[in-house]
């Protein structure tokens, strides 16, 4: 066969075995990546059936390593990292030290040579951003504490794995280097970086915005999704070609440098498609490279990596935790997410490969490590409660994570009948403004601590947290509340806090906001007693406004708006919510057809008044408002002449504002 035709072959049934391995992941509850490495395997050259062609494979999997580092640059923020520098920086740097340690003294214990034990080690002490961020955003702890810890924690380990890739073609390179000869190359290899830094940050911070500003007003869209791939794809050339450094280094240099424009998050919804495609690609094409026969004859070293790999991180994460006093459950959360390796670690194998370091037995553990701590490392995250509860029953061991954490503001205890506001963003900031108006006791909920801050200076009780962690909401003397209004936009946060304040309080209100249909009826399920559609009422007004444009009487736009607020909230059924829009509109129903229209004074009636034309008498309409040059005027004299122009408001039946408006004309 053709070698064109095997490698588009084994492209697409690749995809499509990842495709079949995410579907299968996904119903077993574990992360798609699992499903895409095991796809790779089913069409690699060690299982039976179709045989792929490997080594094409790996070299488009360069492409999804290149749009890996370009998504990790976009969303690289130093804001984030400065916000947990105090644990995330020097956490992240001893955790690599000690994890390369751990790594190099078992491959020893496996009779590795030296330079494969380093590289086995390096391999274990990088976690896998990707999964730490899912798994904390299924646990509903990505915007806690521990979760930006773990995050910043990852973007440290990420900063180095591109400084080790630029180290280690240089001191794992071909041929006997004398020491001084060594320095050398590595001076040499850290200034052509530092030159291609400055590179990008000078010239490329303020050419790339301006090319792809400029493409986005001139060109047609697909020209600005081709921009987006060659500004990624070419600064990684660049630094290869030009400089000798790593794809990868570029990519993510290319990523940082147009985070800070003004169109990044377009950028970012540009380049998402092509990186999540040749991230599959990437994953399929290492799951190629795993034979089964080589895991089942090599399971004991298999088993002692992964409880290196789960176990051993664990215990070193949660050491650096009581070191650093990050508290309990931060420390739990930093140790169950880090309890893994990914990525980077495929990365850091696959050039322990090319410089001859590691042979294929060896990179295929390393990948069976993965694997498995992928797969594994969810579950992690289900101990971290009776963990918390085990180390909180030994007083003596807890002061040591607690000695200088931040503990949630204590709330005054003599709360009662106030209204609990998680979030303090716009919504949540109106909620609480109306509230302070009426002299309702509120208590915010706000993890930020400056947007908390600013909560308490317009006049409420705060609590800083993440109130998706119930150890907060503990604090929040819920069973005192008569409200919950939860003002997050997170609907899977929102599920968690409405089904703990629904088991501390039965009897207490609340009142949250969801995205979709679907989130209106998980929301209701978790416990939510109103729930609103921020984008719903928006179009809702849209609609209002736009039917009064066209002239529409307010029964008929009061019937579009019912049948779409009803549609919208199908989910609510019969709720508090639903009985008093239709009660409403019962009432609006029985009041004798009244309706209000508005009338133009033609030049008929022009300098005649009200009395002279004796509208009401006439037709029975009531004249209630006048608009007139710009301005509406609440109240309409009698007596006063009208002018040609002038609109008046008249309340009364279809019939009366008919007759009324035709006088008036």
């Amino acid at each position: 066969m053709h070698g064109d035709t095997i490698l588009l072959m084994t492209f697409v049934l690749a995809l499509v075995a990842a495709f079949a391995g995410g579907l299968v992941a996904r119903a077993l509850r574990l992360p798609p990546l699992v499903g895409y490495l095991l796809g790779g395997l089913a069409v690699g050259p060690f299982t039976p059936g179709f045989i792929g062609d490997s080594q094409a494979m790996n070299q488009l999997s360069e492409v999804g390593v290149m749009f890996m580092m370009f998504g990790t640059g976009l969303h690289f923020s130093l804001k984030d990292l400065a916000q947990v520098k105090g644990i995330a920086v020097p956490g992240a740097i001893i955790q690599i030290a000690l994890g390369t340690l751990a790594g190099y003294g078992l491959a020893q214990a496996f009779g590795w040579s030296a330079q494969a034990g380093i590289m086995l080690g390096l391999s274990v002490s990088i976690a896998s951003t990707v999964v730490l961020i899912k798994n904390l955003t299924d646990e509903g702890l990505y915007q806690t504490r521990g979760g930006r810890i773990a995050t910043g924690w990852l973007i440290v380990e990420d900063l180095a794995t591109v400084l080790i890739l630029v180290v280690l073609p240089v001191v794992f390179g071909p041929g006997e280097v004398e020491p001084a000869q060594l320095a050398g190359q590595i001076g040499v290899a850290l200034a052509k970086t530092a030159a291609f830094v400055l590179l990008m940050l000078v010239v490329g911070s303020k050419a790339l915005p301006w090319l792809l500003d400029h493409i986005e007003r001139s060109c047609p869209r697909e020209l600005f999704q081709l921009a987006v791939v060659v500004v990624a794809l070419g600064t990684a050339m660049l630094a290869s070609a030009a400089f000798d450094l790593s794809v990868a280094l570029g990519a993510f240099l290319a990523g940082v440098v147009v985070s800070g424009d003004k169109l990044s998050h377009r950028i970012a919804a540009e380049a998402i498609p092509f990186q999540d495609l040749f991230s599959i690609i990437f994953f399929a094409s290492v799951g190629m490279m795993v034979n089964p026969a080589i895991l089942a004859a090599h399971l004991p070293e298999l088993l002692a990596l992964v409880a290196l790999i789960m176990v051993g991180k664990w215990l070193i994460n949660m050491m650096l935790g009581m070191a650093f006093s990050a508290g309990v459950e931060t420390s739990l959360t930093i140790a169950s997410g880090l309890s893994q390796i990914g990525e980077f670690s495929f990365i850091i194998g696959q050039t322990g490969m090319a410089l001859g370091i590691l042979s294929a037995d060896q990179y295929s553990l390393i990948l069976g490590g993965a694997v498995v701590s992928i797969a594994l490392n969810t579950f992690v995250f289900k101990i971290a409660g009776p963990a918390a509860h085990a180390i909180h029953s030994r007083p003596g061991l807890a002061r040591f994570y607690e000695r200088h954490a931040k503990a949630p503001e204590p709330v005054a205890c003599d709360m009662c009948g106030h209204v609990v506001v998680v979030g303090y963003g716009s919504a949540g900031e109106s909620v609480v403004d109306a509230l302070t108006r009426l002299d309702v006791s509120c208590l915010v909920v706000e993890r930020d601590l400056e947007t908390a801050e600013a909560a308490q200076a317009a006049g409420a009780h705060i609590l800083v947290g993440d109130a998706a962690n119930s150890e907060v909401l503990r604090h929040a003397h819920l069973d005192q509340a008569r409200v919950l209004a939860i003002a997050m936009s997170h609907e899977h946060s929102a599920e968690k806090i409405a089904s703990e304040a629904r088991a501390a309080n039965p009897d207490i209100k609340i009142v949250t906001r969801a995205d979709t249909a679907a989130g209106v009826a998980a929301l209701v399920e978790a416990g939510a007693d109103e729930v609103v559609r921020p984008e719903l009422e928006g179009g809702i007004e849209l609609l209002r406004h736009t039917l009064i444009d066209l002239g529409y009487r307010p029964k008929q736009i009061s019937g579009c708006v019912e049948r779409l607020r009803e549609s919208g909230y199908e989910a609510l059924g019969e709720t508090s919510r639903t009985k008093r829009i239709q009660a409403f509109e019962r009432m609006v129903s029985t009041m004798s057809d009244i309706d209000i229209q508005w009338a133009s004074v033609g030049e008929g009636a022009a300098g005649k008044s009200l009395a002279q034309l004796d509208v009401r008498g006439r037709t029975g309409a009531q004249a209630v408002a006048l608009r007139r040059a710009g301005s509406v005027q609440p109240y309409v004299d009698p007596a006063a002449p009208l002018q040609a122009g002038d609109v008046l408001g008249l309340m009364g039946t279809v019939e009366q504002t008919e007759a009324a408006e035709h006088l008036l004309a």
